[in-house]
């Protein structure tokens, strides 16, 4: 009996190689990369995390992995930028209600944006494919909208409740005058992540409300 050498030639009929195991469990590889990133980043460790940097997260593609596996890792996206948003508006509503004055009102919702802006950075991340960055950033700017009305219909309910009503103007005014809003007309969000504020930025001006307070120190 002859055997047939087995041709070098790749068989059009044989199965595909399998995905790697990343594709049918979600470990290792880029999914765990990003999962990792947004479990950390959501709870807001890029604070004290030099190496959680979002400009390291690797590219993604659909078809990268198996339909379930895309669907999780969405869910892990939405998931973290979510919980981000809920803490920042926590952390804003109680800055705002410690303001001493409308100066120091104005100041939070300045620095406030630049949480905003972070957020933006990771909904808008270049390593996303184009449609599923383009809803997570509309997500993004729908619940920053939300929160500047909240903020406004707070104040109609302050001076209907019979607040004073020169007060609820002033404040208003200062409310228009440093909308969060304006962070959803910056440039288009990127891969930047806790970066270093600009050259001849005031670092003050740059911190999120709620985080851990700063000293200037002022030399003799």
């Amino acid at each position: 009996m002859r055997f047939r050498r087995k041709s070098s030639r790749t068989d059009p009929s044989a199965p595909r190689p399998l995905p790697p195991p990343e594709s049918y469990w979600g470990h290792g590889g880029d999914y765990h990369t990003w999962v990792d990133f947004l479990r950390r980043w959501s709870t807001g460790e890029d604070g004290e995390d030099a190496d959680l940097d979002a400009r390291a997260l690797p590219p993604l593609a659909e078809s990268q992995f198996l339909g379930e596996t895309w669907e999780r890792l969405t869910a892990h996206l939405t998931g973290a930028v979510d919980v981000r948003l809920r803490a920042w508006a926590e952390r804003l509503v109680r800055a705002l209600a410690a303001a001493p004055d409308e100066f120091g009102y104005g100041r939070e919702l300045a620095q406030a944006r630049t949480g905003l802006r972070e957020v933006r950075s990771v909904a808008g991340h270049s390593g996303l494919p184009a449609g599923l960055r383009t809803s997570l950033t509309e997500l993004v700017d729908r619940h920053i909208a939300e929160i500047q009305q909240q903020l406004e219909r707070a104040l109609d309910d302050y001076a209907r409740a019979g607040g004073d009503l020169a007060q609820a103007e002033r404040r208003r005014r200062t409310l228009r005058d440093n909308p969060l809003t304006a962070a959803t007309s910056s440039p288009a969000p990127g891969a930047r992540s806790s970066a270093a504020p600009p050259h001849g930025t005031d670092p003050w001006q740059s911190t999120d409300p709620g985080a851990r307070p700063r000293r200037r120190v002022i030399p003799d």
